[in-house]
Parts: structure tokens; sequence; C-alpha cells
């Protein structure tokens, strides 16, 4: 199963962090730079990319993988 990337701020910018890592694999100056960056990542991988806002909390999130067919309903 392919791992999520998150875009989360940082103290000095922006990080992209691999879930389950432990820091940020890339810190970048703004959100936007970071985003393009998971993006491409999630792209890559098959992944989800969550995007956090300032105060920490998810503010979007993209599935660049799998996802499940619709049912009717």
């Amino acid at each position: 199963m392919p791992k999520n990337t998150h875009v989360v701020p940082r103290p000095t910018g922006w990080g992209v962090i691999t879930e389950g890592a432990s820091r940020a694999g890339v810190v970048t100056q703004t959100q936007a730079e970071a985003i393009a960056i998971a993006r491409q990542l999630s792209i890559n991988r098959g992944s989800e990319m969550l995007v956090h806002g300032e105060n920490g909390r998810i503010r979007a999130r993209n599935s660049y993988g799998n996802d499940p067919t619709r049912s009717k309903g």
C-alpha cells in the first residue's frame, strides 16, 4: 500500500513528509512549492496528498491512486 504524502508547516517554511517518516524529506520556502513536490511524489507513488494549513489541520486532500469504484446507491 502506498504511503500518503503530507504538506506541513515548519518553522523555516513548508515540509513534505511521507507518512510514517519522522522528519520532512524536503523543506521549501512556500506552501505552493511544497504542494508541487508532494503532488508529483503522490502521482509517482499512486498515493494520496494531504495539505495541512498553518494551524496543522488538513485543509485539502487529493487522491492520485486507485480510487474505489462508486457503487449505485
